[in-house]
């Protein structure tokens, strides 16, 4: 006959002048090549399944793993409200004939200041 497995006890746990109780914590052990076994609770409960990615975080003296989820996923929508409707080619194409535009006027400004320089340098040289 299988005896059935106790169920874990609430943990008790001292943070500063408070008292956690956290009820059902599952606890893993570190084999000796450094590894954990995922509980099959939580692996039942967040849909785990072997070769699964997860992310490890580390908070003082906490770890915390969470379901990895790819960058691109994570990105995805990034920017969304700076969407303005028109084509991303056409926006880029703009930008750079503003930046272009804006190097045009720089360069004569430029121009204009070294000849006013080079004009005054004359003048002074002919008193």
């Amino acid at each position: 006959m299988r005896r059935r497995p106790t169920p874990p006890q609430p943990t008790l746990l001292q943070r500063g002048s408070r008292l956690l109780i956290i009820p059902n914590m599952l606890s893993v052990k570190i084999s000796t090549k450094h590894q954990i076994a995922v509980p099959s609770e939580a692996r039942r409960k967040l849909g785990l399944k072997a070769g699964d990615r997860l992310d490890v975080e580390i908070e003082g003296d906490v770890i915390h793993l969470r379901r990895h989820v790819p960058a691109g996923t994570r990105l995805l929508g990034i920017g969304a409200h700076l969407y303005d409707g028109t084509d991303a080619a056409e926006r880029i194409r703009a930008l750079r004939d503003e930046w272009d535009a804006r190097d045009r006027e720089r360069a004569a400004e430029m121009a204009r200041v070294i000849h006013e320089h080079h004009a005054a340098k004359a003048a002074a040289r002919e008193w």
